[in-house]
């Protein structure tokens, strides 16, 4: 499979249409079709249906097209990191779950890019489990994880702070007026959780037991939507401090007690072979 030809897939999936893709490429209708026609045969699959106006992607369709992404910024990626080999440029790629400790990075990136303006930056953003999952491929460069987190295969530099756990709840809520929150208090209290993995046996090590007595409702992996919940007085969310604004909203965040604090480390691939600019990312690191 040649990357010319999953780009041009890769744009027939955006654009929806092959007739509107052959004008974004400069190909004739005709040109693009049996390209992809090669393209099905070559994989032996049928990567999407035409239908009256529209293209459906196949259930393999979709799969190449999120792995032709990731494919496409590795090369894209890769290739920035090889050029200009006069001065340090190229993109680094960092992934990282919902922290404050990411304004942490934003200054070290900050002054990074003041010394060598030819980096660029890539962001992802995820939990534990996504970011671990794209380092292991290649994806990224970097990720930030908040604990519990399995790390024995990576390389990392656990961050000079941590992350406080806590309830966001609805004014509604009887726990609204609370100073902190025990393990008594959300026995029967609608809940959202994150699902990261380990994130339940930290919470069952604070609760001294499990989860299974807990009214689990629903899970989120990123907090932002889950806060909507919250707002619709669905659930309260039990969550990291400072990620949700909640000033002049009917939310608000309320510490655990006793206190449940998360570690935060960057981490990266063992044995990486890194590109001059995410050399001189881990470098400044660190020094933190």
């Amino acid at each position: 499979m040649e990357l010319r030809v999953l780009n041009y897939f890769l744009t027939v999936a955006r654009e929806k249409t092959i007739s509107q893709a052959a004008q974004v490429l400069h190909l004739s209708q005709p040109t693009l079709s049996k390209q992809l026609k090669e393209l099905e045969e070559e994989l032996g699959v049928t990567l999407f249906e035409r239908g009256n106006r529209f293209i459906t992607l196949t259930e393999d369709g979709v799969y190449l097209v999120n792995k032709g992404k990731e494919i496409l910024s590795l090369v894209d990626s890769t290739t920035a990191n090889l050029i200009k080999k006069d001065r340090i440029s190229g993109k680094i790629t960092i992934g990282g779950g919902e922290t404050l400790a990411f304004q942490l990075i934003g200054k070290v990136l900050y002054h990074l890019r003041e010394e060598h303006p030819d980096i660029q930056l890539e962001l992802y953003s995820g939990n534990a489990d996504d970011v671990l999952e794209k380092i292991d491929k290649g994806v990224l460069d970097f990720g930030l994880v908040i604990d519990p987190v399995e790390k024995q295969k990576y390389d990392f530099i656990q961050l000079p702070l941590v992350d406080r756990w806590g309830l966001m709840v609805h004014s509604a809520s009887p726990l609204f007026s609370k100073q902190t929150i025990s393990p008594k208090d959300i026995e029967t209290v609608p809940l959202l959780v994150s699902n990261q993995s380990f994130v339940d046996t930290q919470l069952a090590e604070w609760l001294g037991g499990n989860l299974d007595h807990l009214n689990v409702v629903g899970t989120y992996n990123l907090l932002y939507n889950a806060s909507l919940l919250v707002k619709e007085d669905v659930a309260s969310a039990l969550c990291i401090d400072g990620i949700i604004n909640t000033a002049g909203t009917n939310l608000t965040f309320i510490p655990l007690m006793p206190e449940l604090t998360a570690s935060i480390s960057i981490v990266w691939k063992k044995d990486s072979f890194f590109s001059r600019s995410a050399t001189a990312f881990l470098q400044c690191i660190q020094s933190i």
